[in-house]
């Protein structure tokens, strides 16, 4: 019995792809410069069994099995490798509870970001992650890539979510790993091993998560700054000062105009840096104030508070229309994800600005101010070689700039294909063979998303 025939005898017909034009559209993320193989088939499970029967097979077999969910990565962590098995969880998308007393969700991978959040505010209850990619990305995903979102300076990322998973082990084995109670501390902690893996230790088929009430409606305001050393330094002294925002968010002046050519948005052209900060404490309007006498105090321009919520979902539109509104000036975009110590994120920004004039290329920024996580946003045409080569060189100029600021490489993207090399030169030779010891534990033959991450 061959491979396919072995996979077709414990799934249904419907699960499993092998029209190569079909199975094409499953070799990658949304990543560019990564390379991407073709897989000798696509699988669509939607039960835990028919994943253990995936990996048995694979084991049997000694094929590579790529995990994937709804591939908005852009990193290459879910690209496709000759002759590899796409494992796609997207199929697994059920919500299986939501219990408002212990302030859990338990979910399968495939459940989307954003039918999430509105599952459980229904219960009056928060799941605060949320990527720019929420109303797409699956919860799987963001396990496997630790992901983060525009209210991670209050809330955190992904990993402080995750309670429990169970986990589809390279030989087929469910492992259940955590807990549902709010504290456990025995053993080693092997959930937090698991987030940010990036599926290449086990298959994540199962997920319960901490859940928080739902706070009050957001309140927001906008600062405008002349310089990018004026808005780090409001944001130093917000922090400094002891405030909490919801978000604390970044907008460079080749952000700001690329969101109002593509959707009309009337946001300030002539200033060189937005700062969006919003509460959702019991009078935000009060902390909107103090925050926005401290931006004032670094020297901004103009800071005007929304009058409503209305007016501050328009301003966090804007923020999160960044990414598309960028791919709009070239034909391909390379998107960075450095994060840095608040304290040298005007350093960060001022070296960017730096590397993109030397390269004369159009990198737009935006960030996570709050947190430190930056998105420099290098664009070019892919179809021009020396320009290619001018994105790739100033890619890796940021990524070298972060570093030196005492950063890391990636604050909620993942390293995938995109930035292997750079995590061996940030983690350094020990740690790095202790990752790969790790790796060998889980995954003895190599074949979970072999070639990512190490």
């Amino acid at each position: 019995m061959d491979l396919i025939e072995r996979l077709r005898a414990g799934l249904p017909a419907d699960a499993l792809l092998t029209d190569p034009d079909v199975t094409g559209s499953y070799a990658r993320d949304m990543a560019n410069f990564c390379a991407a193989g073709t897989p000798a088939a696509v699988v669509l499970p939607r039960t835990v069994e028919q994943v253990q029967h995936v990996m048995r097979t694979a084991t049997a077999f000694r094929v590579p099995v790529v995990p994937q969910g709804a591939r908005t990565g852009v990193s290459g962590a879910a690209n496709a490798i000759d002759g590899c098995l796409v494992l796609s969880l997207v199929k697994m998308d059920r919500i299986l509870e939501i219990d408002p007393v212990d302030r859990v969700a338990v979910v399968e991978p495939g459940v989307v970001n954003a039918v999430l959040s509105r599952a459980v505010n229904a219960h009056g209850l928060y799941y605060p992650p949320d990527p720019s990619s929420w109303e797409m990305c699956t919860i799987g995903g963001n396990i496997g890539t630790a992901a983060g979102g525009l209210c991670c300076v209050k809330y955190g990322v992904t990993a402080e979510y995750v309670l429990g998973l169970e986990v589809v082990l390279a030989d087929g084995r469910l492992l259940r790993t955590g807990r549902r109670t709010a504290k456990g501390v025995a053993g080693y902690d092997l959930t937090r091993l698991f987030v940010g893996a990036e599926g290449t230790l086990g298959v994540v088929v199962g997920a319960t998560l901490a859940l928080k009430p739902e706070p009050p409606q957001q309140l927001a305001l906008v600062a405008e700054f002349g310089s990018v050393a004026a808005a780090g330094d409001a944001v130093c002294r917000i922090m400094a000062g002891g405030h909490t925002p919801a978000l604390l968010e970044l907008m460079d002046r080749t952000s700001i105009r690329a969101v109002n050519a593509m959707a009309q948005m009337d946001l300030p052209e002539t200033t060189e840096v937005l700062l969006l900060a919003a509460f959702d404490t019991p009078d935000p309007a009060a902390d909107l104030a103090a925050v926005g006498a401290l931006c004032a105090a670094a020297g901004a321009t103009d800071v005007v508070p929304a009058e409503n919520a209305a007016e501050s979902e328009l301003l966090l539109q804007a923020r999160r229309m960044t990414f598309t509104a960028l791919e709009r000036i070239r034909p391909a975009m390379l998107i960075d994800d450095v994060c840095v110590p608040r304290s040298q994120l005007a350093a960060m920004l001022e070296g960017t600005a730096a590397i993109a004039a030397k390269h004369d290329l159009t990198i737009g920024v935006c960030a996570h101010a709050g947190d430190g996580n930056t998105h420099p946003l290098v664009c070019f045409d892919p179809a021009d070689p020396d320009e290619e080569h001018r994105a790739r060189t100033a890619f890796d100029e940021i990524m070298s700039l972060g570093l030196a600021l005492g950063g890391t490489i990636t604050g909620e993207h993942g390293v995938g294909v995109l930035k292997k090399d750079w995590l061996a030169r940030e983690l350094g030779p020990d740690a790095l063979a202790l990752h790969r010891g790790i790796k060998q534990v889980f995954d003895p033959l190599g074949i979970l998303n072999p070639g990512k991450v190490i």
